[in-house]
C-alpha cells in the first residue's frame, strides 16, 4: 500500500538521494556518469528549497516529489518501485494541491514524458538548456 506524508527533514535526505540517483541511473540514459554525479551534489542544495511528499510503500520510502509556488520541481521513484502507482500518487497529491500544476521534464527521458502526457498534461514549451545551464533540453508542460 502506498502512503503519503511529508518528508522528515534533512535526516532524511540521504535516503531520498539514494531514490534519487536510482531514479536517474534506471531513466536518464543520455547522463554521462559524470553528470550524474554532478547532480548528485546538487541535489541536497535543493531539497530544502520545495515541500517534499515522500511515497512509502510498506513502510519503505519509494519515491518523492518537490514542488514550489505550483510547480512541480522534482518527482523521483526508487526503480525497485517503478511501475507500482508511487509516480502517479505523488503527482496526483501534487495536482490536488495545485490544480494549475506546472512542470519541466527531460525531453531525452521519453518514459518521463510519456508518464506526464498519460496524465493529462500538454507541453507548452521548450527549452535548449536546464536550469543549471546545460545542455539538457527541457519540455515545459501544464495540466491539460
Amino acid at each position: 500500500m502506498i502512503e503519503l506524508r511529508r518528508d522528515h527533514g534533512s535526516g532524511e535526505y540521504a535516503r531520498l538521494l539514494e531514490i534519487w540517483r536510482s531514479a536517474v541511473e534506471a531513466t536518464h540514459h543520455f547522463l554521462a556518469p559524470s553528470d550524474v554525479e554532478y547532480y548528485a551534489t546538487r541535489v541536497p542544495e535543493y531539497l530544502p528549497e520545495v515541500a517534499l511528499t515522500v511515497a512509502t510503500v510498506d513502510g519503505v520510502a519509494a519515491g518523492f516529489s518537490g514542488t514550489a509556488e505550483g510547480k512541480l520541481e522534482m518527482l523521483f521513484v526508487h526503480d525497485d518501485f517503478r511501475g507500482q502507482g508511487v509516480g502517479s500518487a505523488l503527482l496526483r497529491a501534487a495536482v490536488d494541491r495545485f490544480p494549475e500544476l506546472t512542470l519541466d521534464v527531460n525531453e531525452q527521458n521519453p518514459s518521463a514524458v510519456g508518464f506526464y502526457l498519460h496524465q493529462g498534461f500538454v507541453v507548452t514549451g521548450r527549452q535548449p538548456l536546464d536550469s543549471d545551464g546545460r545542455p539538457f533540453p527541457l519540455l515545459q508542460l501544464k495540466r491539460a
